[in-house]
This record gives C-alpha cells, structure tokens and sequence, in this order.
C-alpha cells in the first residue's frame, strides 16, 4: 500500500522464507491490482520497484516511520519495538499494527512513548480503506497528526479509537461472531 502511494518501503522479516512469502503476496497483489483495472501495469511494477527487502532490523535505520507487524504477542512486541527505539533517530515515529495490545503499555517499553501510537490497518489491506488510529496515554498531537496525514497520503480512511482492549474493530467483531455461534 505504501509502495502504491509512491513512497519507498522496506520490508523486514527475519526469517528467509516469509520474507520471500511477502514479497510474492504483495507481487499478486499488484498484479490484482492491474487486472481489475485499480492500477496500471506501469504504476504496480513502479510500486514493486518502491519495495526493498531485508533480513535485519538494520535495513531501517534513517526511516521516518516504521510500522511494525509481528506477530501478536505482546513479549515479541516489546523485543522488537526496544530495538528499533535504539535504532531509529529520535524524531522517527514508531507505529503498531497491534489488532489488541495496549499501545500505552506497548509504548512504555521505549524510550519515546510520546512517538509510538497504533495505526491498525484492517484486512485485506490493499483492499479495505479503514485504519484505526490509537494513542497511547502519552502520545503526543503532532505524532497523531502525523500518522493520519501519512494514512490519508495511503489512500485510506483514519478513524481515531481508545486505547481499550480490541479497540473497535475486535470489540465489535468478537460479540458478532458469539452471537453467530
């Protein structure tokens, strides 16, 4: 979805076969993309061209924003976001993909709570236009701003929720699906 917005993107997975698992995804989904018409040919292989990969958190250091996307645990969460606080510069933002985490209690784990806020972009991404935007206790206004001009400049629709458990999205979805039980 960045890539598509015209911004140069790094893809980081530490584990060889899921990084060349997301590469492939993300080429169908351009391709998708193309044949329904929604991009040219031209603009998914420029997208592509957007998207470096890499195997180390290394390949991130100088980036403004990073939007981590690990897996939903909260110890791999805190790893992982500890180490990018001590990489990136101390104006970059620090987003989470978290579908349920605290960003608050994600957020004390750095040494910039003021800079880390939640951006939970609904699924399918490329297709779905709602991101959640979720401050921690101590994010700051201009980090909130920040991220949603950077969701509008993605084409998407930002929609400012609570720092409570499931945030919208879960604490709707989990009542329908009992209730579908």
């Amino acid at each position: 979805v960045a890539a598509t917005a015209g911004i140069p993107t790094v893809l980081v997975d530490v584990a060889p076969a899921a990084l060349e698992r997301g590469l492939a995804t993300i080429g169908k989904s351009l391709e998708r993309l193309a044949a329904k018409g929604k991009l040219t040919a031209e603009a998914a292989a420029e997208a592509r061209g957007r998207i470096r990969s890499a195997g180390s958190l290394d390949a991130l250091d100088g980036c403004d924003l990073v939007v981590e996307a690990v897996i939903e645990r909260f110890e791999v969460k805190r790893e992982v976001l500890a180490e990018l606080d001590r990489r990136l510069g101390p104006d970059a933002l620090l987003a989470t993909n978290t579908s349920s985490i605290s960003i608050t209690r994600l957020a004390a784990q750095t040494r910039r709570p003021a800079s880390v806020i939640g951006m939970h972009f609904m699924n399918p991404v490329p297709m779905m236009q709602l991101v959640e935007i979720i401050r921690g206790l101590q994010t700051s206004q201009a980090t909130y701003d920040a991220i949603e001009a950077a969701t509008r400049r993605l084409g998407k629709t930002p929609v400012e929720v609570q720092d409570a458990p499931g945030f919208v999205s879960n604490r709707v979805l989990m009542p329908m699906i009992n209730e579908a039980i």
